[in-house]
């Protein structure tokens, strides 16, 4: 009975060799014996048993017939300790090739088919890190050509972002971030993998992380930088930052310095050095397929409950491993984790979590390696932020729920085209609080709610005489038709009173009887009104669009 590539009937050794062989091919490189070895026959060649003064090596792997790595297998039962196989690694590195008495072999490999260590030997400090598969042979041309020039001695090598001690005012940044960028810029001179910046909302996330990034091109030399967001929106934001974002030691913008660019394709375009794209796409990317879903249009949720199955990501040779060097992962509190952490397990790159709220899974993803944290109650005090009360409205159906009565006529509406139609209750029905507004709509609650607000807008926002902006959370795109609607019969004004902002490209507004009663907006327009237009004051949003 044949599985994939192998036959269960073989041993362990050889099932794994069967699957180093395959991630090889898969990687560029021609696997061939010893005695049939051809360097001639492609620019990376695996030869397997290669001879040694200390015995076989399991795989020397030649670029341009120069060896420059080696590959120790293990059955996949020895995966847990890949860790004591590194001495064995080394000692066939330093040892006599046949034919070749001066080998410089600098990349070691250890692996099981299913588990990969690698370890470059020409960095400072060389430490043994896991790898989704091999690298490609050029990539290892490259590495070799650099020396001890490696990308980790380059990271210690990056001078003090302050050597003058200026004040961060002096430097055009708060003081929380100056912070992070040093500290930051210690935790990869430490060749630590993954680092988190916790920030408030509103005290420049991504201006420091913009910040970060200028630093690491320009001491670096050319390298590409992933951001990744989890909303079209965020994508389109961060790239209006880098847009206008000139460094202090420079009077060029980022992006007249750096080629920055939004991801909406299917392949990433060269010589794009800083790649903007969301979580969907990359996944998309990794699959190497078409899921027949508007990627960039649907929310994470929504997503994984159309997916049923996480589906797992594969080797891509237009996108290896290494094609990113460092992943700056914006809201990382709410993306990385389920389906979505495939997509940062495949690339073998630094990881830069930004986020304003972590939880657990956030500080134990990161290793718990906490490079900034700078609270909003820090924010509030330093005047970065505005502080904020709560005003609680509820309402008995809100807190309890209600009933619907026997033989009373209930309105049933369809949920996408929003047709209505009334059928008689049979008996009584209770329905829950948490039924509301999405199994259940009972509009006199949801018009109580907004009168209660509008009738005390002054008691919350005193010798203010317009709506002050105001953005209201709807739990669907029908709730919040209904929330629109009210609002503007309940303050008496017109449809630029109040918007609705979606991820989608359009969103009209839809009829009782499914009728489109008002021709959708792009959302970019509506937000850019909400945030700088006097109108308009109220906007509805069913996503996470509005943070």
């Amino acid at each position: 009975m044949m599985d994939n590539a192998y036959s269960y009937n073989q041993n362990p050794e050889q099932r794994a060799r069967d699957l180093i062989d395959k991630k090889l091919r898969e990687a560029g490189w021609d696997v061939q014996s010893f005695k049939e070895f051809n360097p001639n026959k492609s620019l990376g060649a695996a030869v397997r048993e290669y001879p040694t003064d200390s015995g076989p090596a399991d795989y020397v792997l030649f670029v341009d017939r120069e060896p420059l790595a080696l590959i120790e297998a293990k059955e996949e039962n020895f995966g847990h300790r890949l860790n004591m196989v590194e001495e064995q690694s080394a000692r066939y590195a330093d040892s006599e090739l046949k034919h070749i008495p001066q080998a410089d072999i600098a990349f070691l490999y250890e692996s099981t088919g299913v588990i990969t260590r690698f370890t470059n030997r020409n960095d400072p400090a060389p430490r043994a890190r896991e790898v989704f598969h091999f690298h490609r042979p050029e990539t290892l041309q490259k590495w070799a050509s650099e020396g001890k020039n490696t990308l980790r001695a380059k990271l210690k090598a990056i001078p003090a972002p302050n050597p003058n001690h200026l004040s961060a005012a002096e430097l055009g940044l708060r003081d929380c971030q100056l912070t992070a960028i040093e500290n930051m810029q210690d935790s990869l001179a430490k060749d630590l993998p993954r680092a988190l910046i916790q920030m408030a909302t509103g005290a420049g996330k991504t201006y420091t992380a913009i910040s970060i990034m200028y630093r690491l091109l320009k001491y670096t030399g050319k390298r590409r930088i992933l951001f990744l967001v989890d909303t079209v929106n965020l994508g389109e934001q961060a790239e209006q930052e880098m847009l206008v974002f000139t460094p202090s030691d420079d009077n060029r913008k980022f992006t007249e310095l750096y080629n920055a660019q939004v991801i909406k394709s299917p392949h990433i375009p060269n010589g794009v050095e800083v790649c903007i794209c969301t979580i969907q796409r990359m996944y998309s990317l990794l699959k190497g397929e078409d899921l027949s879903i508007p990627d960039d249009s649907l929310e994470l949720e929504e997503w994984e409950n159309r997916l049923k199955e996480p589906l797992p990501v594969a080797y891509q040779p237009d996108l290896p491993p290494e094609f990113f060097d460092f992943i700056f992962i914006d809201e990382c509190h709410r993306s990385i984790y389920n389906l979505w952490r495939q997509v940062l397990d495949y690339f073998d790159a630094y990881l830069i979590g930004l986020t304003a709220t972590p939880d657990n899974r956030t500080f134990g993803f990161f290793n718990q390696n906490v490079v900034s944290e700078y609270s909003h109650e820090q924010a509030v005090a330093d005047g970065v932020n505005v502080g904020n009360e709560v005003y609680l409205i509820n309402t008995k159906i809100s807190l309890d729920g209600g009933k619907f009565k026997a033989e009373e006529l209930v309105e049933h509406r369809e949920r996408t085209t929003r047709r209505k139609r009334w059928q008689q209750q049979d008996s009584d029905e209770d329905y829950t609080a948490k039924q509301l507004d999405r199994d259940v709509v009972n509009p006199s609650q949801i018009r109580t709610i907004i009168r209660t607000f509008r009738d005390h807008l002054p008691v919350m926002f005193p010798n203010r005489q317009e709506v002050p902006k105001t953005l209201i959370f709807a739990k669907n795109d029908s709730h919040a038709d209904d929330i629109i609607k009210m609002v503007r019969e309940e303050f008496g004004q017109g449809n630029e009173f109040c918007k609705k902002i979606t991820y989608k490209a359009k969103d009209d507004i839809v009829g009782e009887n499914g009728e489109v009663i008002e021709q959708g907006e792009e959302p970019k327009t509506v937000l850019a009104n909400f945030r700088n237009s006097y109108n308009p004051r109220i906007a509805v949003t069913v996503d996470m669009i509005a943070t």
